[in-house]
């Protein structure tokens, strides 16, 4: 069996650089496993829409589904605070582009997934 190792290209949060990130002022990708990435507004709608949104467009760049493992919602009623939260847990390998990068592996040496 040999062993294979994929070069990744990650910014100092261990995320792909080419990795669509969340364009609202209130969203953010955060530094945890299974990474929460968060949608806040006022409207709930609103950060749905941006969140599947944001999973569309991942998808598109991953070239496959985004393990996701849990969506949470939360909320803050403080009188400063965004009122809902949308988090998506998602997979720290599909956000560091662990696949993409597996695949071009694959592309130039048609034996590393052996």
């Amino acid at each position: 069996m040999r062993e294979n190792s994929v070069a990744l290209d990650l910014d100092d949060a261990g995320l792909a650089r080419g990795l669509p990130r969340p364009l609202h002022r209130h969203d953010a990708i955060q530094d945890v496993p299974f990474r929460p990435v968060g949608f806040r507004d006022d409207d709930l709608p609103s950060a749905l829409e941006r969140s599947a949104r944001w999973l569309r467009e991942v998808q598109e760049w991953l070239g496959e589904p985004v393990d996701v493992i849990g969506v949470h919602l939360d909320y803050d009623d403080s009188p400063e605070g965004v009122y809902y939260e949308v988090k998506l847990l998602c997979n720290d390998e599909d956000l560091a582009g662990a696949p993409i990068a597996v695949r071009a592996q694959e592309a130039v040496d048609p034996d590393a997934g052996e």
